[in-house]
């Protein structure tokens, strides 16, 4: 994967694939500190010790459409890259934590992607999982709680195009006020 926004639809679909009910990604650029975050938990089924160290073995996988897992061990090697790294914290019945560090200007470093898309992506995707995105870029921020925007839906599907298009501003506004592009 070449760019960060994958490697976050990935972990992403993978706590999905853990029962998460509740996702929570965050993405920070700290343009002062020269640093970028992420943070993904979620309260899926969690791992234990010995499966958190195995996790980033590449030959290691649960899923069973094929035999290697490459998304964490070569996400954490391009994090290390880049004067980064990666740690995953879990507890079997509470969830995982996966938080990854790049140094924000090292010329290795992948760029983000687009964001937004991935976002978009896994709302539509996965409906019946709690969203929370949050995107900050130094003090400023963009928080998506997608609960209020379900219950005010209430039957009206999230792919349904008007929601889409609703769901696409959104969060491009969103992103256009931490950025300040337009």
């Amino acid at each position: 994967m070449k760019e960060i926004s994958l490697h976050i639809l990935d972990i992403a679909e993978n706590s999905v694939n853990a029962d998460a009910k509740r996702i929570e990604i965050t993405v920070i650029e700290h343009i002062k500190k020269d640093k970028l975050s992420i943070l993904i938990k979620d309260d899926g089924r969690g791992m234990d010790s010995a499966t958190v160290q195995r996790v980033s073995d590449p030959f290691v996988t649960s899923r069973t459409t094929r035999k290697v897992g490459l998304g964490i061990p070569f996400l954490k090697a391009a994090a290390e890259a880049c004067q980064g790294g990666l740690e995953i914290r879990s507890q079997p019945g509470r969830g995982t934590e996966i938080e990854v560090t790049f140094q924000h200007s090292h010329i290795d470093r992948m760029p983000l992607g687009d964001l937004q898309a991935t976002f978009l992506q896994l709302l539509i995707g996965y409906p019946h999982v709690h969203w929370v995105f949050k995107y900050q870029m130094d003090e400023r921020k963009f928080c998506l709680d997608d609960a209020e925007i379900k219950q005010a839906l209430d039957d009206v599907p999230l792919s349904d195009p008007a929601v889409i298009h609703f769901l696409r501003q959104l969060i491009s506004n969103g992103f256009e006020q931490v950025t300040g592009k337009h």
